[in-house]
């Protein structure tokens, strides 16, 4: 019996300019948000079975309530990827963070 591998949508949510820039190279399944609307449809798509990974706006992070921000720090599907905000100061996640928090696998090698 051949399976194929779980397939779903890539979603981009964030400010105007983050949303523009993705449309812009092609991915057009984003969502604008503003701050009000921010943790509102963070939950819809984060509980959404056909979206496989999440690009949101790090600015939307300090918006969500703790409960969302529990279930993006752990979620496999959707993947949660937080992006540095357009304007502002920005805090950035490394790829080896990334993978000990989401995976729980630590990606540093000792020397």
């Amino acid at each position: 019996m051949e399976t194929t591998p779980p397939t779903g949508r890539t979603v981009v949510l964030g400010e105007r300019e983050l949303v523009l820039g993705f449309r812009l190279i092609g991915l057009g399944d984003s969502v604008e948000v503003t701050p009000a609307t921010a943790a509102e449809e963070f939950g819809r798509l984060a509980h959404d079975p056909n979206v496989a990974l999440l690009l949101a706006s790090e600015s939307i992070r300090e918006k969500l309530p703790e409960s969302l921000r529990a279930h993006a720090d752990n979620s496999l599907r959707p993947l949660v990827v937080f992006l540095p905000a357009p304007t502002g100061s920005h805090a950035v996640e490394s790829i080896s963070d990334l993978a000990k928090r989401v995976l729980g696998v630590s990606l540093k090698v000792g020397a």
